[in-house]
């Protein structure tokens, strides 16, 4: 994956990455609210056990990609022919979106998720950030499969020209992932993903990994 801002990348036959466009944002916040539904910490942030669960999980969502598409930070996704097996969110190591989002992103999450949500999701954006290794770097902030289709190798090739176009980018120490459900974990250690911590929010906790950029002879 050599360039992230060229419109297509091919990584094998059947498979190939693109940025994704306007008209495909849609569908991509319907992949991540599938993916993220029973997420055990997006269950606590957005309060799962109260009234309107859905509808907070929704928003939060379409905020964030709108900050992604606004900030210019990658959204990805990982296509066999028209359908979209994968969306993948991405920051960069020069990324405003980093730690404490900008003024107008908090304002709108205010006004959809709420106080308490949005208060939150910047504290744990806050703890990820300032447990990484590094202070330049590249942060899978969201990965998804669609339910809808099956591939057998779609992840672990989506993952494979992530870190590729990491490794890359001279400006980047390496990239991190927050992974709350263990399950997940072996997809990424067989990529050089490597644990740095384990953080709790509240009730619930997860694993903050990092790959460290590789350099390629």
């Amino acid at each position: 994956m050599s360039d992230i801002s060229s419109p297509e990348t091919s990584i094998d036959q059947s498979l190939k990455v693109e940025v994704l466009n306007a008209e495909q944002l849609k569908m991509a916040a319907s992949i991540l609210y599938m993916a993220y539904h029973d997420d055990p910490l997006f269950m606590q942030i957005f309060r799962a056990t109260e009234t309107d669960y859905e509808k907070r999980l929704r928003s939060a969502i379409r905020e964030d990609l709108a900050a992604f598409w606004q900030a210019g930070q990658p959204i990805l996704g990982l296509l066999q022919g028209e359908q979209l097996l994968g969306v993948a969110c991405i920051t960069t190591p020069a990324s405003d979106l980093s730690g404490d989002r900008f003024w107008h992103w908090r304002l709108k999450m205010l006004l959809t998720a709420g106080l308490l949500s949005t208060r939150q999701m910047l504290e744990k954006e806050q703890k990820i950030h300032a447990a990484m290794p590094a202070k330049r770097y590249h942060m899978l902030a969201f990965l998804a499969r669609n339910p809808s289709y099956h591939h057998p190798a779609a992840m672990r090739t989506f993952l494979q020209a992530i870190d590729h176009w990491v490794d890359e980018d001279t400006s980047s120490e390496g990239i991190g992932v927050f992974v709350t459900l263990d399950k997940y974990l072996p997809l990424f250690q067989q990529h050089e993903y490597h644990q740095v911590a384990r953080l709790d929010f509240q009730t619930v906790g997860g694993t903050l990994l990092f790959r460290p950029r590789q350099q390629h002879k």
